[in-house]
């Protein structure tokens, strides 16, 4: 018996042969919750297809799919527990996922261990200018090309300094004001003002 097939069997019994995060009894199988050195049942969850492609980020994610995480968060398994966690958060614009992370409580090993998971992927997502220089808040960038600025009636030539950019979730984007103007503006039109 492999590895795997046994990491299956062991999380199948664990979870009655059910997704440890929606209840879902279809095509189950073992997913690691990392950062983790090796997959074993202590850092896997048995979850079903819809929740590993949402997981992976090969789905977007449907809130509704993920209220079964109401009932999830108070797994007593620390793997299903980190997975309820990191997905509440990437649920943050849904109320009831607001809610629901305000409520549960996890223990600081656990806590430590879904924070961690977090930071991992957000270091991965940097923002970065029209040539790949990242972005900071506070930078100055300039535009590499004229832009109509939609409903303020005016066009941002090429060349405008905008000074004291502010990011946000979107690393696509970055918040800045031009002719007092605040506007979102696309980093594939920017370019980073070195000093």
């Amino acid at each position: 018996m492999n590895d795997l097939s046994s990491l299956t069997a062991a999380l199948t019994k664990r979870a009655n042969d059910i997704c440890e995060l929606c209840g879902a009894a279809d095509d189950l199988a073992p997913t690691e919750v990392g950062p983790s050195p090796s997959a074993d049942v202590e850092r896997a969850v048995l979850a079903c297809a819809t929740c590993r492609a949402q997981l992976a980020g090969e789905q977007d994610l449907d809130a509704k799919h993920w209220f079964c995480l109401q009932e999830a968060a108070w797994s007593e398994v620390p793997a299903v527990q980190v997975v309820a966690w990191r997905q509440l958060q990437r649920l943050g614009s849904e109320t009831w996922a607001r809610d629901l992370l305000d409520q549960i409580y996890l223990e600081d090993d656990v806590m430590a261990w879904a924070k961690s998971g977090v930071e991992a992927a957000e270091a991965k997502v940097k923002t970065v200018d029209s040539n790949g220089v990242e972005l900071h808040d506070g930078d100055s960038v300039t535009l590499i090309k004229d832009l109509d600025v939609k409903g303020a009636n005016f066009t941002a030539k090429r060349g405008t300094l905008v000074k004291g950019i502010r990011l946000g979730d979107d690393p696509e984007l970055i918040e800045g004001t031009i002719n007092k103007v605040g506007l979102f503006l696309k980093t594939c039109f920017l370019k980073k003002v070195t000093t």
